[in-house]
C-alpha cells in the first residue's frame, strides 16, 4: 500500500487541533479517520483510500536540519515498511513528530511502535458514512 501526503497548512492546523493523540517511545501521532477535505473537494469520489501522512519536526528537537530531517525520514520510512504488506486500509490522516530518542535509538524500535500504533487504527470503529439530505423538507 502507497502512502498518501497531507499536505496544506490548513490540513495539517485542523489534524494538529482536532485529531486524537497517541504517545510512543520513537514518536508521538495525532490521527483522525477520513480523507483530507482538500483532497475530497479536489477528487470527490475518486480520492483515494488509505493513510494521508504528514510529518513535522519542531525546532525543539534539534538545531540541526540535518537532525531533525533524519527523525522524520527514519518514522515515514517505519511506516513505509510496516504497511507494504497491507493490500487495503480505511482512510486516516495521520501528522507524526519524532521524538528526540528517534534519531538515537534502534530502527527495530521505531518499527515496534508502528506496529503498535497500526494496530490501535485496526481496532479503531470505522467512521460513519454521512447521510444524504433526505428530499422531504417541511
Amino acid at each position: 500500500m502507497k502512502l498518501l501526503h497531507l499536505s496544506g497548512r490548513k490540513t495539517c492546523d485542523h489534524v494538529l487541533r482536532k485529531g486524537t493523540s497517541w504517545r510512543g517511545k520513537a514518536m508521538n501521532i495525532r490521527w483522525m479517520p477520513g480523507i483530507p477535505a482538500s483532497t475530497r473537494q479536489r477528487l470527490g469520489d475518486r480520492a483515494p483510500q488509505g493513510l494521508y501522512i504528514g510529518t513535522f519536526a519542531p525546532l525543539s528537537l534539534s538545531k540541526r536540519a540535518v537532525e531533525r530531517n533524519r527523525m522524520r525520514r527514519r518514522c515515514r520510512e517505519a511506516l513505509r515498511i510496516t504497511l507494504q504488506k497491507e493490500t487495503a486500509f480505511p482512510a486516516f490522516q495521520l501528522l507524526v513528530s519524532p521524538r528526540s530518542s528517534s534519531l538515537s535509538c534502534d530502527f527495530t524500535d521505531i518499527l515496534t511502535d508502528v506496529r503498535s500504533f497500526l494496530t490501535l487504527l485496526r481496532a479503531c470503529p470505522k467512521p460513519p458514512a454521512k447521510e444524504a439530505p433526505s428530499s422531504n423538507s417541511h
